[in-house]
């Protein structure tokens, strides 16, 4: 696919954790990427976001367009052709070990279960240690600041996927214009 981004690359390369932005329009893309994102996440298609960013965009809605550089899916909705990166979402132990009995991902993708007694935190962070060394991990939980973030990178987390429109504060520095 001409133009697809690596995902896995971009969230791999330089230190610390990852942040990837979701967004819902170009602006908010822009805006993402100024701020430090490594990546953005979005649930439908949005007119001119490839020309806003140079950013890898991770597909988390229904029926990716054709130029999405990562999905996530589900593991009954993983094809093993050519295409987008995939990123295999798990949501707690049961469907990562099935998960890792039919499938070698690179990247996974660990959210909150729907259990409200447990801190979503607290469950992304239990599903971390059976993600097998050398595969990248993203979790997908609201984080309410830095140190949240801080502690899902010394955890091992590599990526985290948050809402858009406060990226600096998460990443902990404006990064340098390019």
């Amino acid at each position: 696919m001409p133009g697809l981004r690596r995902l896995s690359q971009s969230i791999s390369e330089g230190d610390g954790i990852a942040i990837i932005a979701r967004v819902d329009d170009a602006g908010a893309a822009r805006d993402a990427e100024a701020q430090g994102a490594k990546a953005l996440a979005v649930a439908r298609a949005i007119d001119g976001i490839r020309a806003a960013t140079n950013l890898p965009l991770l597909w988390i809605g229904d029926a990716p367009p054709g130029d999405a550089d990562a999905v996530a899916l589900r593991l009954e909705q993983v094809d093993h052709e050519d295409g987008p990166e995939s990123v295999v979402e798990v949501r707690d132990e049961e469907e990562l070990s099935r998960v890792l009995a039919q499938l070698d991902p690179e990247i996974f993708l660990l959210s909150a279960h729907g259990d409200e007694s447990v801190d979503p935190l607290d469950a992304v962070l239990e599903l971390l240690p059976d993600v097998p060394a050398g595969k990248l991990a993203i979790a997908r939980v609201d984080v309410s600041g830095r140190d949240e973030v801080l502690a899902l990178e010394r955890a091992g987390i590599d990526a985290v996927l948050v809402s858009g429109g406060r990226i600096d504060e998460l990443v902990g520095h404006r990064p340098f214009p390019v």
